[in-house]
């Protein structure tokens, strides 16, 4: 499968996620969804982000130019909110999947999508 479809059919496609993107962990979009651009300062946000947990928590993320705060930041996974709406980061091996989800999609719903996903990737050595 390509890394598009796995942005297309399981991540957008799941009808929980409504943008996302997979990113090379050494830089680089591996697959987005239509329309979805996380900027290069963003991008390696995102990608450093896991390395230093403590500052995302104390100051959020911003994602296709919308700042979100952090509610939960550990090893594996980022979460953050804005209003109703929110977004999951998920790291693997070789890859962070970015998945923000809009109103009436919950947070779990969103998180089981996401970390479904990354699960699988990690079972692959991706």
């Amino acid at each position: 499968m390509s890394w598009q479809a796995y942005v297309d059919t399981n991540l957008v496609g799941s009808g929980k996620i409504s943008k996302a993107v997979i990113l090379g962990k050494q830089g680089g979009v591996w697959a987005t969804s239509s329309g979805y651009n996380l900027s290069a300062e963003e991008q390696k946000a995102v990608i450093g982000a896991f390395g230093n947990l403590e500052a995302v928590q104390a100051s959020g993320l911003r994602l296709a130019g919308t700042k979100f705060f952090t509610t939960k930041a550990d090893e594996r996974s980022i979460y953050g909110k804005k209003g109703a709406d929110g977004y999951v980061i998920v790291q693997t091996q070789q890859a962070i999947l970015v998945a923000e989800y809009a109103a009436p999609t919950q947070a779990p719903e969103a998180v089981k999508v996401a970390e479904g996903l990354a699960d699988y990737l990690i079972s692959v050595n991706y």
